[in-house]
């Protein structure tokens, strides 16, 4: 009986690789996808890597908050890349099939990448808390060392977020049919896909992400906005509690739109899923927000702008100005 069980294991276990359904339709919509998101990506390296570079050429940005905000924009890069190339490598050619180890793989590096900029949005709350409630003590409250230290929590619990949830759900057993309804290896579409009972799979993955999403969160976004919020009603001119509090709102934008979509995915039980939904909402977290990012940050940022247009700064890449005119693509 024990062999007979062991063997019915073995063969609802044996799937080698998986087939991503992602956006199925005819060969001229997948081609105009392809070509949008061929675009996408291209504006989202450009833009992310031009705030990188004015941050590491330009003196007047070495602060450190400019410093989190060029670690949010590798994040960025490395992010959208865990998963873009693949689908339009699918779009493409049509082959939409991914082996076991890269499906384990990219899961692993998108959750490690997603987790990481969770934790890196709530030190860069902590930032804008510290220059707007404790202006005297920035420097000390800000030292390098402390920038670092913030750094390397985010992709240590990023990284230890990840090897849990992936081997949590990577342990389960897949049968046929191997076909997932998404466009990359996320933990929804597995523990969907899974024949085991993922009951106490759900479980773990929900306590685990919920304490990197959640307690991030509600411990540094919300009560860094609490008091800075106070703050700021202190103030007695209107011009200026508008213009300090202008110093949050590309954060706390990136925040809402990145934060409420992973929420929406991460934390509800697997029954009130839906596929198709699903796949649009991770659009904006996994495609949407690296994209918008290098607008959000630099729409109303008169340092990045003035540092993109000083005659001293070259480089062969593509620089992104945004202002509330125009939107401008420079070549060097």
């Amino acid at each position: 009986m024990d062999l007979i069980t062991s063997t019915g294991r073995e063969n609802r276990c044996s799937v080698t690789d998986f087939v991503l359904i992602g956006f199925s339709g005819s060969p001229n919509n997948q081609m105009a996808l392809f070509v949008l998101g061929l675009l996408v990506y291209f504006f989202t390296l450009a833009g992310n890597l031009t705030i990188i570079a004015l941050i590491q050429t330009d003196q007047c940005l070495q602060t450190p908050m400019y410093f989190l905000l060029g670690n949010l924009a590798f994040v960025e890069i490395c992010y959208i890349s865990t998963t873009v190339p693949k689908v339009l490598w699918d779009l493409l050619l049509g082959d939409k099939s991914i082996s076991f180890l890269e499906c384990l793989l990219q899961m692993y590096y998108f959750v490690t990448l997603g987790s990481t900029e969770c934790v890196l949005l709530s030190a860069m709350a902590y930032d804008r808390y510290a220059a707007i409630c404790q202006p005297l003590h920035y420097t000390l409250f800000m030292k390098r060392s402390i920038c670092w230290a913030l750094l390397a929590v985010s992709w240590v619990i990023g990284n230890a977020n990840s090897i849990i949830n992936t081997a949590i759900v990577f342990s389960l057993c897949f049968c046929q049919p191997n076909q997932i309804d998404h466009f990359f290896c996320d933990i929804p579409p597995l523990l969907h896909l899974s024949c085991s009972d993922t009951f106490n799979s759900q479980m773990v993955t929900f306590t685990v992400s919920g304490c990197v999403i959640i307690v991030p969160f509600i411990s540094l976004i919300v009560l860094s906005y609490f008091l800075i919020v106070s703050a700021v009603l202190k103030i007695h001119s209107a011009q200026g509690r508008i213009k300090t509090f202008s110093t949050c709102a590309s954060h706390l934008t990136v925040v809402s739109i990145f934060y409420s979509t992973a929420i929406f995915t991460y934390m509800r039980p697997s029954s009130s899923h839906s596929m198709d939904q699903d796949q649009l909402i991770s659009l904006m977290y996994t495609v949407i927000t690296p994209l918008l990012n290098p607008f959000i940050y630099s729409f109303k940022n008169k340092e990045l702008q003035a540092a993109c247009l000083e005659p001293g700064f070259s480089n062969s890449l593509p620089i992104i100005l945004v202002t509330k005119q125009k939107i401008y693509l420079l070549f060097d």
